[in-house]
């Protein structure tokens, strides 16, 4: 169920969604894409991926106004139409299909506006509820800028977290790039907060939610889930600390009895040597900075962020809204492609 706090309900649409349920002769799945933060690169994304012959069926949730005007200042041709209908033709290059999600004020490139940050989360809860409702099959994200959500004062940690509250639900943050899938055992905390963060009741959940998603979307029938140790040489038997021995282990240990098939806690600078990493299905790190550098070094600019635990599914680029690139034409949309190609094959996968 979705449950934020200023309601679905006050997003203006110009045309209604279509809930109605939509045949299963479908040929590809429909795919929402939110274009972000309207000061960031995100509508330029949204304009390159115009210009490609992809084989998706997208619908971009955003301004119809501002994707033509960043059009127009980055000399590409952009045909706007709007949605719906019609739901089920694909993406054809040179025209993007427009749920239309009205700006609060003008959006200039590089520059934020703390007036549009509701206009922001406004295109987020319209592509939760579409896939919600069965509307929308997977929703993909452009990225947003934290800051100026707050700055508006809008509480906001990071599009995972947002969507776990909509949702009411436990929401994991997944990585996946450069031959690797990385978890995070916290998302968006202070360095000082994470070892407080950390329980055994947590591990549980969010290694619950990896494994049930590994098999579920990534089709992975047996999952095998290396988990990092929190401390350096993960604690070394207690004397760099205890949280291996007093929550990560016995929390392992559970899950073991139960069929979970885990490996460790391992050091983590041991734990993405290429050769061991063979051995997994996943990683499961235990914070931000532990586990994504590593991934990012070795796929960034073409690794997707992937939203585990929800009831649906979500995909994203793997960087920020890169304020200096908007409207110069600079930006790479490599992340965002395969961020669509990704939300398409787990989509398929759920069928």
């Amino acid at each position: 169920m979705l449950t934020s706090n200023t309601g679905l309900r006050k997003v203006r649409i110009e045309k209604p969604l279509n809930t109605s349920p939509r045949p299963q002769s479908d040929a590809k799945p429909i795919l929402a894409l939110t274009a972000g933060e309207p000061a960031g690169i995100g509508p330029d994304l949204c304009i390159q991926i115009a210009q490609l012959d992809l084989p998706y069926n997208l619908v971009v949730i955003a301004d119809r106004e501002l994707l033509q005007e960043r059009a127009s200042l980055l000399r590409l041709p952009l045909e706007i139409i709007d949605y719906p209908p019609p739901a089920n033709a694909e993406h054809k290059a040179g025209a993007l299909r427009i749920l239309h999600i009205p700006l609060a004020g003008p959006a200039t490139p590089g520059k934020l506006d703390a007036a549009n940050a509701r206009y922001v989360l406004n295109t987020l809860e319209c592509a939760a509820e579409g896939c919600h409702s069965g509307e929308f099959d997977a929703m993909v994200t452009a990225p947003v800028h934290k800051s100026i959500i707050n700055d508006a004062g809008i509480a906001f940690t990071g599009h995972t977290e947002y969507l776990s509250h909509l949702m009411n639900g436990q929401a994991v943050m997944m990585l996946v790039g450069g031959g690797m899938r990385v978890t995070l055992a916290t998302t968006h905390l202070p360095l000082k907060d994470v070892s407080g963060a950390i329980t055994q009741r947590l591990l549980e959940q969010k290694l619950s939610i990896i494994r049930q998603d590994l098999i579920a979307r990534f089709a992975i029938p047996k999952p095998r889930i290396a988990v990092a140790g929190l401390n350096p040489h993960a604690g070394e038997l207690g004397h760099l600390g205890r949280e291996e021995i007093d929550i990560i282990i016995p929390a392992l240990d559970r899950l073991r009895a139960i069929g979970m098939d885990l490996i460790g806690p391992l050091p983590a600078d041991t734990l993405f040597n290429p050769s061991k990493l063979k051995g997994y299905d996943c990683i499961l790190a235990m914070y931000h900075d532990q586990g994504l550098p590593v991934l990012k070094h070795a796929s960034f600019g073409t690794a997707v962020n992937v939203t585990l635990g929800l009831p649906i599914i979500r995909t994203s680029v793997d960087h920020g809204t890169a304020l200096e690139l908007a409207g110069t034409g600079e930006a790479d949309p490599g992340s965002l492609i395969a961020a669509i190609q990704m939300a398409a094959v787990l989509a398929e996968n759920r069928k």
